[in-house]
């Protein structure tokens, strides 16, 4: 029986700071694959190879017993060790070096494609967040030494039942509170039966697309509008129907136009994204009796609206519901911080089973000690308290950006009224490209988004979005500087 001497097995160099177990293994590993060592070739004894190699025994066995365990080499009692015979013929069993990467021949379904286009950054955004970043809240003034106390007072605390299995629905006592703080902000009358605590809006809405949309479905989705949305009705099959908005909020007769047996209707009623109007009443009137009608369903995404800068909270399109046609979905990511990744659903009362379900069988349910946290941390008061104090810091931010605008932007860049929420919305002179504009400010040190990013099957108005929820008045005039720079150095070559 012929042997597989070191030399034979073309071992590469061991890098710097690599283990010489992971080293090992993987060298005799590509030296099988890339049929360096034929088909029942015998391994030098251990205690040879050891020595030959520069490293214990005991590095050497421990791999050999991996490759075994692995199906590579097979051991034989009083005979050695030999490459499993079982292995098929390698394509390049001349091929000396690494086995080279796969070639790329992986093809995605049409749905998966669209998937796989999200909007939204794969690894994280920086930490840094520099103005005017859209979609932020302050994390600074987070209470986060209170939640920590809650947090490491409900770890003590903690029982077997935190660590099992949870209803897919969300924890009991998170639901009732939400419930309850729902009644009094929003004037939503539901039960804790109704919510349904989920990671992320946007899984909500996957959620829904799929319990309610067929292939062929169409779907009203405000235009301009929330690309996350658009994309995940898209990605269900069904075809999205972008609905004209303007300063009242969606157009209704418009949308009974274009589609009026759409199945299904998308809207940002407390602050349309991006212009940030609400949707007018006669407007909520007219969808309501619209979705009698067609038969279809409405998705209120209520993200930002408990930030309203002049009184109270309007009260949410799920408020006028008689008939049981709107899932609304809120939050808690915008109005505490993004890293929570808890929402929650208020769905109608035929709806909510069928919801768990879905839920139950995609994702099992949310990690049960955050939801304990989150309930014990309205419960006691601090949730309202927070809402309460972030409401009067971003109003105070909101008008430092609208005054420094007025001073400095004039001709430049309107700001449009900012009266809820987190971001503002703001035109440019008709014509302008707002990509370019959006391209340069991000090389001057701002961050922006451009309207036109929203828009569906019309162009939207030409403008920016810019997010000053989580910086203080220094940083705002600072960004809106620097913003007027931008803009007078580059508009003559954006139009």
């Amino acid at each position: 029986m012929r042997r597989a001497e070191d030399k034979e097995l073309g071992l590469g160099p061991r890098l710097p700071g690599t283990p010489r177990q992971s080293w090992l293994y993987s060298e005799i590993r590509a030296a099988v694959l890339g049929g360096r060592i034929s088909s029942g070739a015998r391994l030098p004894p251990t205690r040879d190879f050891a020595r030959q190699l520069g490293v214990s025994r005991g590095t050497v066995l421990a791999v050999f017993e991996q490759l075994v365990a692995e199906g590579f080499l097979v051991g034989a009692v009083g005979k050695g060790t030999f490459v499993s015979r079982q292995l098929p013929v390698m394509r390049n069993p001349k091929n000396a070096g690494p086995i080279p990467a796969p070639a790329a021949v992986g093809r995605l379904s049409q749905r998966g494609g669209l998937l796989a286009s999200s909007p939204f950054a794969i690894g994280g955004r920086p930490q840094e967040t520099r103005p005017f970043r859209p979609n932020q809240p302050d994390l600074a003034a987070f209470p986060f030494a209170l939640w920590n106390r809650i947090t490491a007072r409900r770890s003590r605390l903690s029982q077997r039942v935190m660590l099992a299995d949870g209803d897919a629905r969300g924890y009991p006592p998170l639901r009732q509170a939400i419930a309850e703080h729902l009644r009094y902000s929003m004037r939503i009358e539901c039960r804790a039966e109704q919510i349904l605590i989920v990671g992320s809006v946007q899984q909500a809405l996957d959620l829904c697309a799929r319990l309610l949309l067929d292939p062929g479905d169409e779907v009203w989705v405000e235009d301009p509008g929330y690309t996350g949305a658009r994309q995940v009705f898209a990605a269900t099959g069904a075809k999205v129907v972008g609905v004209p908005v303007d300063t009242h909020g969606m157009d209704i007769d418009a949308g009974t136009r274009l589609a009026p047996h759409a199945r299904l209707a998308y809207v940002t009623a407390g602050r349309q994204t991006p212009l940030g109007m609400p949707l007018a009443l006669d407007r909520r009137l007219a969808l309501l009796q619209w979705t009698e009608k067609a038969d279809a369903y409405v998705i209120e995404d209520d993200y930002d609206s408990e930030f309203r800068y002049s009184g109270s909270p309007l009260a949410a399109l799920k408020s006028l519901d008689t008939q049981e046609r709107v899932i609304y979905a809120g939050s808690f990511s915008k109005v505490m911080f993004p890293s929570l990744r808890l929402a929650y659903v208020v769905a109608p009362e035929w709806l909510s089973a069928h919801f768990a379900a879905a839920l139950s069988l995609t994702a099992r349910h949310m990690s049960l000690l955050p939801q304990a946290v989150l309930h014990e941390f309205i419960a006691e008061g601090h949730f309202g308290r927070h809402i309460r104090s972030m409401r009067t810091l971003y109003g105070e931010r909101a008008a430092v950006l609208e005054k420094a605008a007025r001073h400095q932007l004039d001709g430049l860049l309107n700001v449009l009224p900012i009266t809820t929420g987190l971001d503002a919305a703001a035109l440019l002179p008709f014509g302008t490209n707002d990509k370019r504009i959006a391209q340069a400010a991000v090389a001057a040190g701002i961050e922006t988004r451009p309207l036109s990013a929203y828009a569906i099957d019309r162009p939207a108005p030409s403008g920016l979005v810019l997010g000053f929820a989580p910086f203080d008045r220094k940083q705002i005039e600072t960004g809106v500087s620097t913003l007027s720079q931008v803009l007078e150095a580059s508009l003559i070559g954006c139009k």
